[in-house]
């Protein structure tokens, strides 16, 4: 079985070659049921290699041939604030292809692309889409279209197109994909199936014929590495061995010195009461010490947020000390 290199990886080393793009434009086609060409990725501050890269927050900002903006980002790690993260990328990728002064019209369509790798609320489903309507309160199909006029004006339709095809607010605003790759547990039978089943596996199925992965199976192999960059990647691999590593003692070790406090404390105060407080108390604790050690591996403050909890001012206070 061929042996290929981490899709996140590829991402921020490999796939922004033109000559790759392919790659991406295949899994964009399969998740957006249309042809989608790359032109230029954009400048992005997480296109950038810094301490951050340590937590695999990878995305790109790509433009398209019709001028829409589409990020596409890779998280391993759980964040509570993942959502709100979601948002405000969108929001930036708004305003900064925006020019000072450009009328509204100017505004871009941008699709957020988020691929994650940890449970992220209920669902049973493996691909989430968020889209935005506008509804009437009291008709369940009545949707806002805008007129033929403000199509004209705001789309760029040529006189009397507008009739022909009336907009609606899903097709300006931005679209969310959430695209929950380790909820995906079935047999492969759709291009997107196929796409999900090797962000899960890192294995391309001999019988896969998803745009953009038989490139894939040309540039994603390991031994097509150079030596420089095949030291990088394992690296790289060890590096996510240990946060694993990491994380998974730390949230071990706070249950159960969290759960030692809880039973001692509950012989004196009550059992129920005591518990509570040991398992709150014992997770503060643990959490203190993981951000000591982030902090003493110079991790960025708002990772140690992300990850222990902790108010940004409790993590400074540790500076401090």
């Amino acid at each position: 079985m061929d042996n290929y290199i981490r899709f996140d990886w590829a991402m921020k080393r490999l796939l922004r070659n033109k000559a790759n793009h392919a790659v991406l434009e295949g899994l964009m086609t399969s998740l957006l049921g249309r042809e989608f060409k790359i032109i230029k990725f954009l400048d992005s501050e997480s296109n950038q290699e810094t301490e951050e890269d340590k937590f695999n927050r990878v995305d790109v900002l790509a433009e398209s041939d019709k001028g829409e903006l589409t990020i596409i980002e890779i998280q391993n790690n759980r964040e509570l604030t993942y959502f709100h993260r979601m948002l405000y990328g969108v929001s930036k990728a708004i305003t900064d292809y925006i020019e000072l002064g450009n009328d509204y019209d100017k505004v871009r369509k941008v699709y957020s692309i988020n691929i994650v790798y940890f449970e992220l609320g209920q669902g049973s489903d493996y691909v989430y889409h968020g889209k935005t309507y506008f509804r009437g309160l009291h008709q369940k199909d009545d949707i806002l279209k805008l007129s033929v006029r403000q199509n004209e004006r705001f789309f760029g339709l040529g006189k009397g197109e507008g009739v022909l095809k009336r907009k609606e607010a899903g097709d300006l605003f931005p679209e969310y994909y959430v695209l929950r790759v380790n909820d995906f547990d079935k047999k492969a039978t759709t291009p997107l199936d196929e796409w999900i089943e090797f962000l899960k596996t890192g294995s391309i199925a001999p019988s896969a014929t998803a745009p953009g992965l038989s490139k894939a199976r040309e540039c994603l192999r390991i031994d097509s590495l150079s030596t420089i960059e095949r030291n990088d990647y394992i690296r790289h691999m060890e590096s996510l061995r240990y946060q694993r590593s990491v994380l998974d003692t730390s949230r071990d070790e706070g249950w159960a010195e969290g759960r030692a406090e809880g039973k001692a404390e509950g012989r004196a105060e009550g059992r129920a009461e005591g518990r509570a407080e040991g398992l709150e108390e014992g997770a503060e604790k643990r959490s203190m010490e993981i951000a000591m050690k982030m902090l003493s591996q110079n991790f960025p403050i708002s990772q140690i947020v992300s990850i222990t909890g902790l108010t940004e001012e409790k993590i400074n206070s540790l500076v401090q000390q």
